[in-house]
């Protein structure tokens, strides 16, 4: 029962990955109308830096499909974990609003680390 519920939190989470991934490429879901100054500006600067968005999209799409298959969840969590700390940060800093789904989403992520600890442990020995 355990596993089954892993597996369907790891789909939901792998999918809302590739979905904001992707989104970053072809820009489909309209931003809020109702986001803060301070967030508009973060994005602004953020686009600014040209290589940036790439880089977290394609972060968060192989990250999401690695955590939706068995055998490399753990490459998959571990990948998403820092752009996770940024989404987190983010949403404390400047659009406390959405901190409640991002929480969930960082535990989720934690939940999916700790699960997978065994496979970490030879790259510390």
């Amino acid at each position: 029962m355990k596993n089954k519920i892993l597996f369907v939190v790891c789909l939901l989470f792998g999918l809302m990955f590739i979905n904001s991934g992707l989104n970053k490429f072809f820009n489909y879901m309209p931003m809020p109308k109702d986001m803060p100054e301070s967030m508009m500006k973060l994005m602004q600067a953020f686009m600014q830096i040209t290589w940036l968005m790439p880089l977290i999209a394609i972060a968060e799409i192989v990250g999401g499909i690695l955590v939706i298959t068995n055998k490399y969840r753990a490459l998959g969590a571990i990948i998403i974990f820092p752009v996770m700390v940024g989404i987190v940060l983010t949403h404390i800093i400047n659009a406390p609003s959405g901190l409640i789904l991002a929480l969930v989403l960082f535990a989720i992520n934690l939940w999916i680390i700790i699960e997978n600890r065994a496979k970490y442990l030879p790259m510390i020995k």
